[in-house]
């Protein structure tokens, strides 16, 4: 039975449904879980959370000297608080990249936490729950709708550290946005961001030191390795609340449209539509990250590569809806404008070419100096500058050029 109680009647024991609070604003990743631990208590009573909703068939009730006192839920509250009516993706509205970027920040740093605690949980045989990590796909999903760029390029700034936990939040994000552009309904688009989180549970049966190694992995590393698809799926068999789409993508995300993927070697139209977007997905942060071995290329330099590797890797229909799903020149990419100008692409424009992004200038290649930084509307009224080429920053000798679209999220 639920039960929605104050929070100072909270006791070892009971069974936390739902806390009572947006899940940005609470300091576990977890949605429900059992009240076994003291710490965790004093923790809930610290924050500004006043109520909750505990479940008593799952764990302890409310002391007998208590009962009077629960509060009595409203009658639009008798529902299970887990399955509460979600925000139609369609009544999000757009808002400008400046605006989204201090709450893509803030629910990037929250995902990986909350991924990385699941993970870790999994690497001890912990069961996966589903149920728990939904709010989570929720927040990356609100804020891809109502900006992509974003939450999308600062989860492609990872560290070597964190590589594992933030490219699963990455590929959640771009499998959102591709569900979106390959039209797909709201509840698909949300299964398809969990396929996305979960992709690479297996690699928590990878020892950390095989995944964590700067250098070349040998023949048998490489072995095990390729065994993480199988590994995840059986970790998402024993799970709760997973569903065929992220245990198909979990197993098959490696296999590639001419069969020389693994673990099958599945073929064309062998693969399913999910697993091929989370092949494209997986691939696309996988290769614009910087790893222990490798710098990453930078965004347009990746979709390049990718396009040369399309016919035998990639589904091209849904590479295709992939590139206008983050853009031709996606966020962070260093181009040079027919003015000899160089900026980065700070964002794509909805509704317009993808050929016409902002872009914020910020050195001339004619004189080859720096010069006041200044953010162009391509697509503005009057303005006769464009897009000439992508360019290498290293070609420049330039650095560092992430700052000139993250702007101020850099000094928060």
């Amino acid at each position: 039975m639920l039960k929605k109680i104050e929070v100072k009647y909270l006791r070892e024991g009971m069974f936390v449904q739902e806390l009572c609070s947006s899940w940005m604003d609470t300091p576990f990743w977890k949605k429900s879980f059992l009240l076994d631990d003291l710490a965790v208590l004093e923790k809930i009573r610290k924050t500004q959370i006043l109520e909750v909703w505990i479940d008593t068939s799952k764990g302890a009730d409310v002391l007998q000297d208590k009962i009077a006192e629960v509060i009595p839920p409203k009658v639009d509250e008798i529902r299970d608080p887990v399955k509460e009516p979600k925000i139609a993706f369609d009544k999000i509205i757009p808002v400008s990249m400046d605006a989204e970027m201090g709450r893509a920040a803030k629910i990037v740093g929250k995902s990986k936490e909350a991924v990385c605690s699941m993970f870790n949980e999994a690497r001890m045989g912990k069961a996966v729950d589903a149920d728990n990590a939904m709010p989570l796909v929720e927040e990356i999903a609100n804020s891809v709708m109502r900006n992509p760029g974003a939450l999308i390029g600062l989860a492609r700034l990872k560290t070597a550290d964190d590589y594992t936990y933030m490219h699963s939040v990455a590929v959640c994000a771009l499998m959102i946005a591709l569900s979106r552009k390959m039209g797909l309904d709201d509840d698909k688009t949300r299964e398809a961001g969990l396929a996305g989180l979960l992709h690479d549970i297996g690699k928590m049966a990878v020892p950390s030191e095989i995944l964590n190694k700067p250098g070349k992995l040998t023949d048998a590393e490489f072995v095990s390795v390729k065994e993480h698809p199988a590994a995840g799926y059986k970790m998402l068999l024993e799970a709760k609340g997973v569903g065929e789409i992220a245990l198909d993508v979990c197993l098959h995300h490696h296999e590639k449209m001419d069969g020389s993927g693994y673990p099958n070697r599945l073929s064309g139209d062998e693969i399913s539509i999910y697993a091929k977007m989370g092949a494209v997905c997986d691939v696309y942060d996988a290769i614009t990250s910087n790893r222990p071995y490798k710098q990453g290329w930078c965004p347009a330099e990746s979709l390049g590569k990718m396009s040369e590797w399309s016919k035998g890797h990639f589904d091209p229909i849904v590479f295709q809806a992939f590139i206008k799903s983050i853009g031709i020149y996606p966020v962070g990419t260093l181009v040079r404008l027919q003015s000899g100008r160089l900026g980065v692409v700070v964002e794509q424009q909805i509704g317009k070419s993808l050929l016409l992004p902002k872009v914020r200038v910020f050195f001339s290649s004619k004189s080859l100096a720096y010069i006041t930084p200044e953010l162009l509307d391509l697509a503005g009224p009057g303005l006769q500058d464009k897009i000439v080429a992508r360019e290498e920053a290293s070609k420049w000798g330039l650095k560092d050029i992430d700052r000139y679209w993250l702007g101020e999220i850099t000094s928060n």
